[in-house]
């Protein structure tokens, strides 16, 4: 029933490839590996500029966030289209937070002076904690997100001019 290659000795079963890169594309993930016995297959995909169309549906949860904080709502949208070309944006999505622990002093705040690759806050997907370090040196005029806020691939987060 299912279709095997042989590929140099190792037999491929195309049949399960083709399932895996199937949840690979239903789930968003990059990356898939089933293990059985001493036969291994792993699935894996460049994420490349086509995935944020896979991302569009998602704003919806952002949006329904928003009104949680209205006052944070506000002046990030009449700022954003001033700035825009200066906010670092979010690599992923995941969950911002402005401080390396709950409880800490934020990485950075409103009227600071940055430099290159000082860190400007942590976006945490899949339970790792990814520094979003500053593209260049500057001043931050504003902070976009509030922490523990969800998160879109490519939202504005901060921005350094």
């Amino acid at each position: 029933m299912t279709k095997e290659h042989d590929h140099g000795g190792m037999r491929v079963d195309i049949e399960l490839v083709r399932q895996l890169a199937a949840v690979l594309d239903e789930t968003q993930l990059s990356e898939v590996e089933v293990e059985d016995g001493d036969r291994r297959v792993r699935v894996a995909r460049t994420m490349t500029a086509a995935a944020p169309a896979a991302y569009a549906p998602a704003p919806a949860p952002v949006a329904a966030a928003a009104p949680a904080a209205p006052t944070a709502a506000a002046p990030s949208e009449g700022s954003m289209p001033a700035s825009q070309e200066n906010a670092v944006k979010s690599p992923m999505v995941g969950t911002a937070y402005l401080a390396p622990e709950p409880g800490a002093k934020n990485f950075v705040s409103v009227g600071q002076k940055v430099a290159a690759g000082d860190t400007l806050l942590i976006v945490e997907a899949m339970k790792v904690m990814n520094s979003i370090a500053c593209p260049a040196s500057g001043t931050v005029t504003a902070v976009l997100v509030e922490n523990g806020q969800p998160v879109e691939f490519d939202q504005p987060l901060v921005v350094v001019e």
